[in-house]
Order: C-alpha cells, then structure tokens, then sequence
C-alpha cells in the first residue's frame, strides 16, 4: 500500500515541499467537501428593497466564508413560491431560505400580524422598536417549526394607491382595493370599502383587467412595479411599516459547522442593521420616482380621510390582542411602556 513516507524515502530532499504539498492538497480537499450550496426565495423583483437586502446577506455571507457557502437569489417568485407559500416550504426543506411577507404567516400564529397592525407605529424607529421587543417571540414560533430567524426585512410606510383620487371616506366607500393581510381586510372592511386580500404576483394582473381599483401597499412596492401604469394617485396615510421575515430551515441550518452557522448570524446581524437604515431614507426616493411618472401624491392626507381610517382600525387591534392573548399584551404594554 502507497504511504506519503515512500515518497520522501525515495525523494529524501523533497521530502519537506511534498509533505506542505500534501498537506495544502488535504486541507483543499476538506475545505472544499465543505461547500454549500443554497437557494433562497423572494416573491419580489431583484430592484425591491427586500431583493436588495437579501443579496447584500448573501455577499457578506460570501465574504464571511470566502465562499464556501453559495447561495442563488430567486426573485419575483421564479421558484414557484410566493409568501404564503414559504412558511412550510422552508419548515419542510423544499427551499432553504426565504423572504417572507410576516402578514401571510398569521395563519400558523397572529403573532405575524404585529408589524401590520394599522397607526400603531408613527416612524421607522418605533418600527424597529417595536421588533426588537417582538422578536424574541418570533423567533420562537419559527423554531417550534423547523426554522430559524435570520433577520427583518422592513417596509416604507404603507399608503393607497388608486386610479382616482382617495381624499377623504366617502372616496373609500365600496371601493375594490388590494390588502396584504387580515389586518388590512378588516380595516378598510370597516370604512365601508370592499377590500380583497391578493398575494403580490396577482396584484398587477387584477389591476390590469380591473378586478381591483386600488392598493393598500407603499410607494415602494408601487414603483417597482410601475403601478403609474393603472394608478395615478398614491395616498400616505402612514398605514403600517410591515415586515418581511427571512427565515431558514433548521436541518440546513444545523448541517453547516460550527463556524459557517457563526458565520449566517454574523451576516445575518449585518443584513438586519442595514435593512433598518436602508428604509429610512425610502420614501423620499420612491417619491421622487413617482414625481417623474405624474403620479399625485398627498402626504400628509387629510383628517377627513385620516380620521375614519384610524377609527376603523382600532377595533382591529383589540381583536389581535385577543387572538395573541398575554403574549401580545405584553409586546404592546411594553413597546407603548416605552414611548
């Protein structure tokens, strides 16, 4: 049988240069029996601020293990999944890792339905707040289900967007208007408008052929999707800054060693820290894109149009509090506590 002693004993003075050789050629080898490769899941397109993030985890995660970890972005829903469908495919490892709208995950716990709860919070900060209180909870829920949270993915401030212009109730009355969760729904149920509940890939098709007349979503979204196509108006009522999760399958997660699963939470940190600043500054930029595409915006709106909207949405948090019972109790007492 071959030893690498033959080989300095018939090379006795290269011995030394064969064995580092050897040695480089092991360790190569492990490194490389080490690599992994991932996909990762986002229903939205790669110029939105949550593809954004995601892709500036996935470079400090490169960076952090010069690449032994290898993860392909899927945006604009190319895998086949859409928010509402992550949750279990992530818990079940279909994909490793997905971007995931909180809103459609409060069917496994109302919990998700935090960041959406309408005129909670009035800026980012209380935003952020509010998360950094919420999340040891969250992070409960996706490990009781095979997952682990990466980091938060924050949204600019929810506003209307509408063919004509919405200004005050009267304007809400029967009108068709997307809503992103349940939250959302019962809300604007209670204005008087008939609100339908679309995952994003179905919005802009249903604007299209006129199966909705408006959006609740943020001058964000709608300028990634060139919603001045349909829309001519956005309204900023400062709705909600919701959150999208990134969360990744646990078996996946507990694959890695040691140092590459320091290595996810490092950059996972990273990403959460500049996805809270990247926000801040959102809006103005979506605001001047929707400015050299005609679009109408008010912000701040009126009273006549703030006033029932919030009054609509109070009911709305009294019902979450009962469906999250102590646990939800406790992140309001403490969040409003703080204030």
């Amino acid at each position: 049988m071959f030893h690498p002693a033959d080989l300095n004993n018939k090379f006795p003075h290269s011995g030394k240069k064969l064995s580092i050789a050897l040695g480089a050629l092991l360790v190569s080898g492990y490194a490389h029996s080490q690599s992994v490769s991932m996909d990762f899941s986002n229903e939205y397109n790669a110029s939105s601020i949550h593809a954004q993030g995601d892709a500036y985890f996935i470079d400090k995660l490169a960076e952090l293990t010069d690449g032994d970890i290898d993860i392909t972005l899927h945006t604009g829903g190319s895998l086949g999944f859409n928010s509402g469908d992550h949750f279990y495919g992530v818990a079940d490892g279909a994909v490793e890792i997905a971007d995931t709208l909180s809103g459609t995950m409060s069917g496994i716990d109302s919990l998700f339905l935090l960041s959406s709860l309408p005129f909670i919070v009035d800026d980012v900060a209380d935003a952020r707040r509010l998360y950094d209180i919420a999340k040891p909870y969250y992070e409960e829920v996706f490990a009781d289900n095979n997952q682990v949270l990466l980091y938060a993915s924050p949204w600019p401030p929810s506003g209307i967007w509408s063919e004509d212009e919405v200004a005050s109730q009267d304007d809400l009355e029967s009108l068709k208007i997307r809503t992103f969760d349940r939250n959302g729904t019962e809300t604007f149920r209670n204005v008087g408008a008939s609100p339908v509940s679309l995952s994003w890939a179905d919005v802009v098709p249903q604007l299209a052929t006129g199966g909705i007349e408006a959006v609740l979503t943020s001058a964000e979204a709608g300028a990634n999707a060139s919603f001045w196509e349909h829309q001519n108006y956005f309204a900023g009522v400062q709705y909600a800054i919701p959150l999208n999760m990134v969360h990744m399958n646990r078996d996946a997660f507990e694959s890695l060693t040691d140092a590459q699963q320091d290595a996810v939470m490092e950059a996972a940190s990273l990403t959460d820290q500049h996805n809270w600043e990247a926000v801040e500054t959102r809006t103005e930029e979506n605001y001047q894109t929707l400015g050299e595409h005609d679009v109408e915006i008010s912000d701040p709106v009126s009273d006549e149009l703030l006033t029932p909207l919030k009054e609509a949405a109070s009911g709305v948090v009294e019902s979450w509090l009962e469906n999250t019972g102590d646990d939800g109790e406790s992140i309001l007492s403490e969040f409003r506590g703080a204030e």
